[in-house]
């Protein structure tokens, strides 16, 4: 059974930063792409950053030269480190996997989802 668990989240201050993971379990993920996506209030699920398979990254505009995404594929576990953080970064933060993946955008790209993990950004 595919299991994704986030971890990590909490409350910052604007400006200041937070390290989320997610360690994937139930199958091998060297192969996967993996994704971070987060959806505040009311609004709707949006892509934040991705690593394909092969190594590709890709950055929401939002978060771009802020946040790092990176993975450990030893230890089925992507990372997303998060930088001069801003109020409208709150949110829930959720990682995505899809086999063979090319780190799309969009939700409908992922197959496997975790849980998510509370980034709460105060002013």
């Amino acid at each position: 059974q595919v299991q994704l668990v986030e971890s990590g989240g909490g409350l910052v201050q604007a400006g200041g930063s937070l390290s989320l993971s997610c360690a994937a379990s139930g199958r091998t993920f060297s192969r996967d792409a993996m994704g971070w996506f987060r959806q505040a209030p009311g609004k709707e699920r949006e892509f934040v950053a991705a690593i394909s398979w092969n190594g590709g990254i890709f950055y929401a505009n939002s978060v771009r030269g802020r946040f790092t995404i990176s993975r450990d594929n030893v230890k089925n576990t992507v990372y997303l480190q998060m930088n001069s953080l801003k109020p409208e970064d709150t949110a829930v933060y959720y990682c995505a996997t899809e086999p063979y993946g090319l780190g799309g955008s969009t939700p409908r790209s992922y197959r496997y989802w975790g849980q998510g993990t509370q980034v709460t950004v105060s002013s």
